[in-house]
């Protein structure tokens, strides 16, 4: 077995609590050890001076799309993409056509991420069938075809008694549900927050008490069933409270925030482009300043992209008729530096700790880590390269990126997943 050492780098490994300047080494598609081993020859190496040596990122929320609208997005691209992003491991959500709702659905996710031979592909399996929040879809079997969690992303369940029935079943696989929030009577028709932006816009807002409301109600569930919960792409600072409290209740719930809502406000929709348009939505300043502070404090473990993509000709249409979401996975660590590292509210430990150990935690999957013994799923980052953000260089199927020619600074240049090297920065960016 041929061995690899990536020397001189950054390693930053928030499960080890490991930040130095030190050696990796790969063998056999595992990481053998982390710094000078004098005893050791390798066959290759990665010269990583003046970069960052970090454990491959997970993203626990993406929309891959395949099956039903491939057009969109398939796992083949979307794998690609995450590589492109430094991303090695994601979680695709079941909101497919026909839904990830049994064995055969999450056997097929897998086997189409074993064919691209990219990035590592959980499913995440329906809570109900169809996702129509009816009746529980068959947790055992879902389990049985690789799904690692449960949820109807991109409805919520409105049902209590279905919801409090999914996190007392999958406390029998130790297994957590992930819930979208939001209370659909409030939210009908929406096309962005509802505020003084939709106000003076004159259109139909989806206000932050639908999300919170939901949050709430799920965290009163888990308390009483003991399961475990998580809530995805929190918006709200009333979102944010509520987790607080319900965690210093002993509640076993966790949360996530997408990039664009610590960075972007509902002020963007005055453009009226739906690359802004998303569920839930652009929120305010206020909401932005209470999600960072949910980063700060570890109310918020995960931050996730809830990459969304849509073919170009549906982002098209007028805004009430455009379909919601963005695509994020090749610019989730730009921006997140942007946002997060450059005006100091995160170290890179700490932003590092919610891209790789935490979601791999939540999803209870064997990533996020440099421990020797793990898998060899390595990112080295040039912190300091910068660039433009332009989605026709992406590796995904679709162009919706609302981030499209800022001017960002950190970007994955070589990827590795099981030890071998399946993305590099091409010259020409």
């Amino acid at each position: 077995m041929r061995t690899l050492r990536i020397t001189g780098g950054r390693v930053i490994d928030p499960s080890q609590e490991l930040d130095q300047v030190t050696d990796l080494w790969l063998r056999g598609g595992k990481v053998l050890a982390v710094g000078p081993r004098p005893d050791l020859m390798a066959d290759e190496y990665i010269d990583a001076t003046g970069l960052y040596v970090v454990p491959g990122l997970i993203d626990m929320h993406v929309h891959l799309r395949e099956p039903g609208r491939e057009e969109d997005e398939t796992i083949a691209t979307g794998a690609a993409a995450a590589l492109a992003g430094g991303v090695t491991s994601v979680a695709c959500m079941p909101n497919t056509e026909p839904a990830i709702d049994s064995q055969a659905a999450a056997d097929f996710v897998v086997l189409q991420a074993k064919r691209a031979n990219l990035a590592y592909v959980y499913p995440i399996g329906a809570i109900t069938n169809g996702r129509k929040g009816e009746e529980l879809a068959e947790f055992g079997g879902l389990v049985a075809g690789g799904a690692v969690a449960f949820s109807d992303d991109g409805s919520p369940v409105m049902s209590a008694e279905i919801m409090r029935r999914a996190l007392e079943y999958c406390k029998m696989f130790d297994k957590t549900v992930m819930d979208h929030c939001e209370d659909l009577e409030l939210t009908h028709g929406f096309v962005m927050n509802e505020g003084r932006v939709s106000m003076e816009l004159g259109l139909r807002g989806y206000p932050a008490a639908a999300e919170e409301i939901m949050i709430d109600r799920n965290c009163r569930l888990a308390e009483m069933t003991g399961g475990k919960l998580h809530i995805l792409h929190v918006s709200t600072a009333g979102g944010v409270e509520i987790i607080r409290r319900a965690k210093q209740r002993g509640v076993r719930v966790t949360a996530e925030v997408a990039p664009h809502h610590f960075t972007l406000t509902d002020e963007c929709l005055r453009t009226f482009d739906s690359n802004y348009k998303m569920s839930p939505p652009l929120r305010t300043k206020q909401d932005i300043d209470a999600l960072i502070a949910g980063l700060q404090d570890g109310t918020i473990e995960v931050i996730a992209t809830d990459h969304a993509p849509h073919a170009p000709e549906k982002k098209l249409r007028e805004l009430d008729q455009a379909p919601n979401g963005i695509i994020g996975l090749e610019t989730l660590l730009p921006i997140s530096i942007k946002a997060l590292i450059e005006p100091g509210y995160l170290t890179w430990p700490k932003l590092i700790d919610k891209l790789t150990i935490k979601p791999a935690q939540v999803l209870g999957i064997p990533k996020g880590t440099l421990r020797p013994g793990s898998d060899g799923d390595v990112t080295v980052i040039d912190p300091n390269l910068k660039w433009v953000i332009d989605p026709a260089k992406f590796k995904s199927k679709s162009r919706n990126c609302p981030f499209a020619g800022w001017q960002v600074k950190g970007r994955a240049v070589t990827v590795l997943v099981d030890g071998e090297i399946r993305y590099r920065l091409p010259k020409d960016g």
